[in-house]
């Protein structure tokens, strides 16, 4: 992550935004203080995707609506 003065940001932000777009993150200072970041958007129905299919090989799903096979569901019964 890159610090840049909100006035070298003003002169080069054409270069900082390809920087960004890049995957890189910036913090914006004023008179030496952090006021601001820039950072690449992140699309989160993506990042989910990728997250599922991280897991393809290593998780098991199973049916859970459809009842389970000769099984007489007692609701409470079993617990009185």
């Amino acid at each position: 992550m890159i610090q840049v003065s909100v006035t070298d940001l003003r002169q080069h932000l054409p270069d900082y935004l390809k920087r960004v777009e890049a995957g890189e993150e910036i913090r914006i200072t004023s008179r030496g203080r952090v006021v601001a970041r820039i950072q690449p958007e992140q699309d989160s129905a993506e990042e989910a995707r990728l997250w599922l299919e991280s897991l393809r090989d290593s998780v098991t799903l199973g049916d859970i609506v459809s009842p389970i096979e000769n099984v007489q569901w007692t609701a409470d019964a079993d617990n009185l």
